[in-house]
């Protein structure tokens, strides 16, 4: 294994806590665990101790984990010091660690790409890890989670593992076709073996929708005619002033997006312009504007106040028609739900409608592919099955460049190939301990 520097950072978060945890990682470890806590611990048991800098003076009393290579997290001997969430503590702590020799403060995200180097996660689970650390929903903790198992991974590997299988078929067919034992079934063999790939591959891109939906967040666009509720229902589901509310009529003019945990599940909740004909054209761009996301939305709260028709907006996605401001002495209409943002009446109830409603547009499982990149790479290699599948079975050897090219595309997908600039990006994104 590639020898790197020793690395340290704080791991938990940065600021006054109660616990916190500074990790260290690399060849030095030993080292740093006799000069600043005496001898070294048993593994995987943690043991009280005083931690000195290297004159002896007590920095902290806390506690130490020490893991040894090759079953850390990194791969390498880790060790974990365990003190008080004091800022002069941890400033003394980093700053006496960062003077030993062969000891420097890691870069973000170091401590995760060692472990992807040393083979201890493969790329779709680091993605996993950030997407897990980033998630703030129930839906989103669940999906990273299973990225971050090796779910993705374990699929990618299996698919590669029954491509190679069908490139020895077509292999066998090329080098012994003059042999009676070794003929066309070879091919045949192959071809179907590649199908069974395929089919697994179009279920996984069929996924994605979805598994970006849970990462980005599901768009709910509030859309109505001008003094509806939209800005005051915004701010109650957000239980925050998002928008600002105003009797007049066109106060909002441009898209006001703000990110909700909805029944567990991870929303975007857009306030857009009153809905109507203007003459002004800053309002008639809003307008334009709301029309658009409202187009593109997962769903749609039609808004009405007590004062107003029920009208239906043509923007072919599925909507919750919702009478507002019960508080003035509305009500709801057959077909609607009413709610007060002023007293809190049916917002519970149009909470749990819109979670029933996003709800049906996912699935039972966590989906496999959640990243565009991830996406693009499933994809290059159905679309190199599928080249293979109409190629005439006189020619093997095309065959098995395309499944060939499928492989490729797959170790891309788990990162053994073509992925620096990937990690770049990825690891540059994670905080400083992770």
């Amino acid at each position: 294994m590639k020898a790197y520097p020793t690395i340290v950072a704080l791991s938990s978060g940065a600021g006054r806590a109660g616990v916190a945890v500074v990790r260290v990682s690399g060849e030095h470890v030993r080292f740093v665990v006799e000069t600043i806590a005496g001898s070294l611990p048993e593994a995987r048991k943690a043991v009280y101790r005083a931690l000195r800098d290297p004159d002896g003076a007590i920095i902290d009393h806390g506690l130490v984990l020490y893991f040894p290579a090759p079953a850390s997290f990194t791969g390498e001997d880790v060790v974990e010091f365990h003190t008080h969430g004091s800022r002069a503590v941890l400033s003394r702590l980093l700053s006496v660690l960062t003077h030993l020799p062969g000891v420097r403060l890691a870069e973000a995200g170091e401590f995760t790409r060692r472990a992807f180097e040393a083979g201890k996660l493969d790329l779709a689970a680091v993605e996993g890890l950030a997407d897990l650390i980033d998630s703030e929903t129930e839906w989103q903790r669940r999906q990273a989670l299973r990225q971050m198992e090796g779910a993705l991974g374990q699929a990618a590997g299996e698919w590669r593992s029954a491509l190679i299988k069908a490139m020895m078929l077509l292999e066998a067919e090329i080098d012994f076709s003059d042999e009676g034992d070794v003929g066309g079934p070879l091919i045949a063999e192959a071809v179907a073996e590649s199908q069974g790939v395929f089919d697994g591959l179009r279920v996984a891109l069929g996924s994605f929708a979805v598994g970006e939906r849970v990462r980005e967040g599901f768009v709910v666009v509030l859309a109505g005619p001008p003094n509806a509720g939209k800005s005051s229902l915004l701010n109650a589901l957000a239980r925050r002033d998002v928008a600002i509310v105003s009797p007049i009529a066109g106060t909002t003019r441009d898209a006001i997006e703000v990110r909700l945990d909805l029944g567990g599940i991870p929303v975007v909740l857009v306030d857009t312009a009153g809905l109507r004909e203007s003459g002004d054209e800053i309002e008639a761009e809003g307008v334009r504007r709301a029309r658009l996301r409202a187009a593109n939305a997962d769903l749609v709260l039609r808004l009405r106040s007590p004062d107003s028709e029920p009208k239906r907006y043509d923007t072919g996605t599925t909507g919750i028609a919702v009478a507002t401001k019960l508080d003035l002495g509305g009500s709801a209409r057959p077909g609607e739900i009413g709610v007060s943002a002023v007293s809190g009446a049916g917002l519970p109830e149009l909470i749990e409608l819109i979670a029933s409603r996003l709800g049906q547009l996912g699935q039972t499982e966590p989906a496999l592919v959640t990243r565009e990149r991830q996406r693009i790479a499933v994809a290059d290699a159905a679309a190199a099955i599928e080249r293979a599948a109409i190629l005439p079975h006189e020619q093997p050897e095309l065959i098995a460049e395309e499944l060939r090219l499928a492989v490729r595309a797959l170790e891309r997908l788990i990162g053994k190939v073509d992925v620096e600039d990937v990690l770049d990006s990825l690891f540059s994104g994670f905080c400083i301990g992770k």
